[in-house]
């Protein structure tokens, strides 16, 4: 049978695929993608890359997994229902690396959140001097407790008493319970002591003009009332301040009697700052002070783990440390006695350094990384792993990174598809594009005018096949014949925010300023922690927006209040019945559009509401028109389409078209604008908090990558919108990795040479042409490059 060249069957399922998906807004969308290939997802924001990758192919691949486990164990699961789609053949198993950031649970670090900590934890148990117990007594997480009592056993049928005692040695601080961080809280902003309680001392919001907050403090008979609270005896002060939970009866109503500072901290302190309302914000930024715990020093260990060192350096000094000296110290240990565990945490340091991340250390709060960390951060993992066949997913991956970082990320995502992987990426940048082996590109444009397939094949293919993507993938924006002169120049002197070593650099005024750098250089600690308060600055940065699937543009930028208004003044009811949050829901799903059912451990089920068929609104507020639209037909317009309604007729609400305006003018015209905040991709987010603060009275717009998720066609529009901002008078700083806003720069101001340590230096300041003409730095030569120079 020697000449026989029949495959195995087994060996013919080389192909993902899809048919009739209908995800979001894609259309009947049926691809075919090659496996253990590298298949990168193009096309303009919106356009459905999404929705295939990750809400189709990678959501029924968890949803499959997750079916494998038994019912009792599904119970504890996420529910996932199945996505819209009729054929879904040939899937692995879905890894998904996406830019969600990491928990920002002040506890979760940059070495708790990799395997790196836990192993530094083994290696000190065994090789620390003096030893002072097991990995547990390293842990910031652990706290030291130890106990002793009376037993009853049972033995030959006797009870025997017996005494016990155990003990767990932590590692834990105990003054800031291992957070390195101590919170305390202002007095002063809580009362006024020369007032007595019924002259209203209390100065916390909720808590004057004798509500029951107020009432419960002044009737509850531990002390005085009308006695001004500076000549309350120690016993009524700490009845009053500290006191635990009491039960008393106060005007006959049952209640819970507790100190001032422990109901502030439960009430407010342990609630999300974003998330309040802004009055409440405001008393709890000038009530709460934040202080390095004195104890630890901001290490979170208590003394014991402290002092237990190898080589002279403790744990906290290890984690200190920045990760590529922290590689090198780890393998300058000679120990046979743990040779294999000092080999797996070298190859895990080793993996940050390689994947760009050497710069940031163990110690670094997890919450505190961009996206673009993040997801690099939640790479090493899978960069050593043994599975093979599986399906990687990325999301941008190369988010936040520098032209100089992308060559990298390029090789780590090709090493993945070597090993056997099926590597599957949603990216707009060319230098990744070109390393496809297959591209799918989604069009031809966003929202309900994408969601087909305009193309699929090689690069190559792409290059010539005249969809969006094809056409600007060539693109190369060139420098500019003359720059703006500035205006001005805010002064920064002596930053020395994380990495940034005394710093002094003049940034001008009323031009376009573009601060670059590779990853880790110190741009953000430069713009965001250095930048003096008080200039006039409106910071657009890339966090999440906070808001519930019943948000939405509408509600996040002020749109719907005039328009709610318009419509009440014109038929004459009032402005509340128009909000489908307040009078006007549908009472059958709560103005939610849908109905929500749970099914115990099987995949939920959400239903569009037969009621109001998904308008969100009661049938009588749909009796109520503007301009021969009812308020349902006005969520669903476009921003294009809202900014010739509200400028026409009756219709003509200035306020609303204004808003509408910005949101077109900063790239989302295909959005509707009652579509839910949690649809939105981490660019949309941007550009939607950018649009809201154009209306800010700031005359300096600091701008943190403002390309991130932007297709090259749309980086032209936001160079236009960039322009427009200085024209209008504004001083425009943007942080940015990306050429084209470099070449577009009036002035450039360069950071590095490298990351961490080896960065936080001005290397370059001018004009882009004398940036390219000197050639002295990475951006020089890349941005050299690019413009053909």
């Amino acid at each position: 049978m020697a000449g026989k060249t029949e495959t195995h069957v087994a060996d013919s399922h080389d192909l993902i695929r899809v048919h009739g998906a209908r995800e979001n807004n894609l259309k009947d969308v049926s691809i075919e993608i090659p496996k253990r290939r590298l298949t990168v997802f193009t096309g303009v924001s919106g356009s459905g890359k999404s929705s295939l990758v990750f809400d189709t192919i990678a959501a029924e691949s968890q949803r499959l997994i997750n079916e494998t486990y038994p019912a009792f164990v599904q119970g504890f699961m996420p529910n996932l229902a199945r996505p819209e789609v009729d054929v879904l053949d040939g899937l692995t198993t879905a890894i998904i690396v996406d830019q969600q950031r990491m928990g920002g649970d002040p506890r979760s670090t940059v070495g708790t959140a990799t395997d790196a900590n836990a192993l530094l934890r083994i290696l000190f148990s065994r090789l620390g001097t003096p030893h002072i117990g097991s990995p547990k007594a390293f842990s910031f997480n652990i706290a030291s407790i130890s106990g002793a009592g009376a037993v009853t056993v049972e033995r030959a049928g006797q009870q025997v008493k017996e005494r016990r005692s155990f003990s767990i040695t932590g590692g834990m601080c105990p003054r800031c319970e291992g957070r390195g961080a101590v919170t305390d809280l202002d007095l002063g902003q809580l009362f006024d002591d020369t007032k007595s309680l019924n002259e209203g001392a209390i100065t916390v919001p909720g808590y004057k003009g004798g509500g029951w907050n107020s009432r419960l403090y002044a009737e509850s008979g531990f002390y005085d009332p009308d006695k001004p609270i500076k000549k309350f005896t120690k016993k009524e002060l700490h009845d009053f301040l500290y006191r635990e939970a009491t039960r008393m009866k106060i005007a006959g109503i049952n209640m819970t009697y507790e100190g001032l500072v422990p109901r502030i901290q439960k009430s407010m302190l342990s609630k999300d700052k974003e998330s309040m309302q802004p009055h409440i914000r405001e008393f709890v930024e000038r009530a709460v002070t934040f202080a390095t715990c004195p104890e630890c020093d901001g290490t979170r260990l208590n003394e014991g783990a402290r002092s237990s060192k190898i080589a002279g350096i403790s744990i906290a000094d290890a984690c200190a440390m920045q990760i590529s000296d922290l590689a090198a110290w780890v393998e300058g240990l000679d120990e046979p006695s743990v040779a294999p565990l000092l080999t797996t945490l070298h190859d895990t340091l080793a993996s940050f350094v390689e994947i760009g991340l050497g710069y940031l250390s163990l110690d670094r709060p997890a919450g505190t990384l961009s996206g673009g960390e993040a997801q690099r951060t939640k790479m090493i993992r899978h960069l050593g792993s043994s599975l093979t066949d599986a399906t990687y997913v990325f999301d941008e991956p190369t988010t936040g990174l520098h032209p100089h970082d992308i060559q990298r990320m390029n090789g780590l995502l090709l090493r993945l598809r070597d090993k056997g992987n099926t590597v599957l990426v949603v990216e707009h940048k060319p230098e990744v594009i070109a390393i496809a082996d297959h591209v799918v590109d989604l069009g031809p444009g966003a929202g309900a005018g994408g969601g087909t397939v305009c193309f699929e094949g090689t690069v190559e293919g792409l290059r010539t096949s005249g969809t969006v993507t094809g056409r600007h993938i060539d693109d190369r924006a060139v420098l500019k014949d003359g720059v703006r002169k500035p205006t001005g120049a805010l002064e920064i002197r002596g930053a020395s925010t994380h990495n940034l070593q005394g710093v002094d650099v003049d940034v001008p005024l009323g031009v376009l300023t573009v601060i670059t750098g590779v990853a880790g250089s110190g741009k953000s600690s430069l713009v965001h922690g250095s930048i003096p308060a008080g200039a006039g600055v409106v910071s657009v940065d890339q966090g999440a927006i906070r808001g519930s699937r019943r948000s939405n543009p509408a509600t996040y930028t002020g749109l719907l209040e005039p328009v709610r208004k318009a419509f009440a003044k014109e038929n004459g009811v009032k402005p509340a019945l128009f909000s489908p949050n307040s009078d006007g829901a549908c009472p059958t799903c709560n103005g939610a559009g849908v109905v929500y059912t749970d099914l115990a451990m099987m995949a939920g089920v959400a239903t569009t509401c037969e009621t109001c068929d998904g308008k969100r609104f009661e049938r009588s507020v749909l009796d109520y028109r503007l301009h021969g639209r009812d308020i349902s037909e006005v969520l669903a317009l476009s921003v294009n389409e809202a900014v010739e309604y509200f400028s026409a007729g009756e219709a003509n609400i200035p306020a609303a078209q204004r808003i509408a305006q910005r949101l077109q003018d900063v790239g989302l015209g295909y959005l509707t604008v009652g579509q839910p905040l949690t649809t939105l991709s981490g660019g949309e987010r941007q550009r939607l908090k950018l649009a809201t603060h154009m209306a800010d009275k700031g005359g300096v717009y600091v701008l943190d990558e403002p390309t991130a998720g932007l297709h090259l066609a749309d980086v032209e529009q936001l160079l236009g919108l960039l322009d427009r901002l200085v024209d209008s008078g504004k001083s425009v700083i943007v942080v940015e990795h990306h050429q084209a806003v470099m070449a577009h720069a009036d002035w450039i101001i360069d950071l590095g040479p490298g990351a961490g340590h080896d960065g936080g230096r001005i290397v370059f300041e001018g004009t882009p042409a004398d940036l390219v003409a000197a050639r002295k730095t990475l951006t020089a030569e890349h941005l050299a490059e690019y413009v053909g120079a």
